[in-house]
């Protein structure tokens, strides 16, 4: 496992996780909001963004977590293992009115400096939809992906996740299982 994506619905850790496995595996980190995302919340041009994320895929390995669909397919193309966070929306909603109460009026250390914690009824609908509209969509690019040799991983709960975890190789220090317990909840 080289070039892991971590993909699925707002609050269901992938942040957490991706900080996990860069530095369990000791592959360079990137997550995919602070590197779309400028300051007030403003989006990059199109071609830009696109060649941004060309860049990263060039690079021997990474973790990058983010769903950004107009790059999916790029993503998929060039990564050796998917993981797809699935929690229940009750969960993942949870996960994020906690997190912008804990950040509220300042960023996270996964986004961009001058993109404050804010939660909107938009949001909130992509994370409560998720399963129904987005997800049958991502779950058909998965069985491509998988039919092409990469390992996709459906982890629908915390336990599938911890499970996850507990089987990879120890590339760096135990430090890292400790920064999974300060996220959002999972372990």
């Amino acid at each position: 496992m080289q070039r892991i994506l971590l993909i699925g619905p707002g609050g269901a850790g992938k942040s957490t996780l991706a900080r996990c496995l860069a530095e369990r595996l000791d592959v360079p980190l990137h997550h995919l909001d602070a590197l779309y995302w400028q300051p007030g919340w403003m989006q990059p041009e199109r071609d830009a963004w696109e060649a941004k994320v060309r860049a990263l895929l060039a690079t021997e390995a990474w973790v990058m977590d983010g769903n950004f669909g107009g790059t999916l397919d790029l993503r998929l193309s060039t990564c050796d293992t998917v993981l797809l966070l699935d929690l229940p929306p009750w969960q993942c909603l949870w996960r994020v009115l906690h997190r912008r109460w804990t950040h509220r009026n300042r960023h996270r250390l996964d986004m961009t400096p001058g993109c404050n914690e804010k939660v909107d009824l938009d949001f909130l609908w992509w994370i409560a939809s998720y399963r129904w509209r987005r997800r049958p969509a991502v779950l058909a690019k998965l069985r491509g992906a998988a039919k092409r040799g990469v390992r996709v991983e459906w982890l629908q709960d915390d336990a599938g996740i911890a499970r996850f975890l507990a089987a990879l190789p120890q590339v760096r220090s135990a430090s890292s299982e400790a920064a999974m317990h300060e996220g959002n909840g999972v372990p």
